[in-house]
This record gives C-alpha cells, sequence and structure tokens, in this order.
C-alpha cells in the first residue's frame, strides 16, 4: 500500500518526451545521481529552482560601422559650414539651398544604410 506522501508524488499526470544526446543524457544522469533523486525530479528541480538568462548577441561589421562613422562626421561638417555661414550674416544662395537639400537627402539615405544594418528594424520589439 503506498503512503499519502508517495500519492502526493506522483501525481504528474503530464507526460512530456525530450531527446537527448548521448552527452546530455549522461550530463542528466550524473546531475540526478548527485542528488539522489529520479531524473524526472531532477528535471522538475532544474525548470522549477533554476532561472535561465536570456541572452542576445549583438553581431555588429565593423568596417560598416566606421564607414557610417565617417558619412556622419562629414554631413555634420557640412551643417556646421552652413550653420558658420547664416550666423555670420551670410545671405541665403543657391548653392547653399541645395547644399542643404543634398545634406538632408544624405541624411535619409544614412537613415536606410542604418536600417538595413539594423536588419530592418522599425521599432516594435516584437516582431524581433
Amino acid at each position: 500500500m503506498r503512503t499519502k506522501n508517495k500519492d502526493k508524488e506522483l501525481n504528474h499526470r503530464h507526460f512530456v518526451a525530450v531527446r537527448l544526446t548521448d552527452v546530455e543524457l549522461n550530463l542528466l544522469d550524473q546531475g540526478a545521481t548527485c542528488f539522489s533523486i529520479s531524473r524526472s525530479e531532477y528535471l522538475r528541480k532544474l525548470l522549477l529552482e533554476k532561472q535561465i538568462n536570456h541572452q542576445i548577441k549583438v553581431v555588429a561589421d565593423m568596417n560598416d560601422l566606421r564607414k557610417l562613422v565617417s558619412e556622419y562626421g562629414k554631413i555634420g561638417s557640412n551643417l556646421n559650414q552652413i550653420a558658420k555661414h547664416f550666423n555670420s550674416g551670410g545671405s541665403q544662395s543657391r548653392a547653399i539651398e541645395n547644399e542643404i537639400h543634398q545634406c538632408i537627402t544624405d541624411l535619409f539615405l544614412l537613415r536606410k544604410e542604418v536600417l538595413k544594418l539594423a536588419g530592418g528594424m522599425n521599432g516594435n520589439r516584437k516582431t524581433h
């Protein structure tokens, strides 16, 4: 006749099958043996008592990033020259207006490149 504790212990109604390699099975057996418990109990303890840390690795191409930083520097330099011209009382000419439009175009193109490097992410974390 089973004891009440044994009945409570065996009240696991759901079965889950897992395929393991020989090495993984060996690690499971070693862990269970170390605590003198069954494989199932060992897995339950791991599931209920151990926290799993989720890590996201960011992989970046350094050459692309260097190019990107260089482009930002060039655009920033152009914008500083334009600001200096206007702050020194310079008049607005067609050439300066064209340069401003070119800087804005460059910024939008650079934004597209950054989005390509980031995998096309658009700020929605749920989709990535």
